[in-house]
């Protein structure tokens, strides 16, 4: 069983920096790809933010956030950061780590594809 624990999120102001991270259970850490999913309020389903390889450090990012987020890997740890820079009242979302046990790369970018989850780090951006 995969464990996921996500820490890092809180009540921020408009632009500032913060740094999400996500640890994962050693044994299928190395064979994972990670991701940031986020749960914006109103909306349904969850969208992803940003993906990593583990095993090649492949990164993939959706368009709109690519340069505003940054997904990064730390094997000493096994844990996988999300950095959010100037941040805006509209990332406001619960923010999940996700894993995928797949060999060699990502699957598709859909939460349906990830097979486990964290509990969810709340972020609040006021202006």
């Amino acid at each position: 069983q995969v464990q996921l624990v996500e820490s890092g999120g809180g009540s921020v102001t408009a632009g500032v920096s913060l740094r999400l991270s996500c640890e994962a259970s050693e044994n299928t850490y190395k064979s994972s790809c990670m991701a940031w999913f986020r749960q914006i309020p109103g909306q349904a389903g969850k969208e992803v933010v940003a993906a990593i390889y583990i095993g090649n450090g492949r990164t993939y990012y959706v368009g709109s956030l690519k340069g505003q987020f940054s997904i990064s890997q730390d094997n000493t740890k096994n844990t996988v950061h999300l950095q959010m820079n100037s941040v805006k009242p509209e990332d406001t979302a619960m923010y999940y780590c996700a894993a995928a046990i797949r060999n060699g790369h990502c699957p598709n970018l859909f939460e349906r594809y990830f097979d486990y989850w964290g509990q969810g780090t709340q972020v609040t951006v006021s202006s």
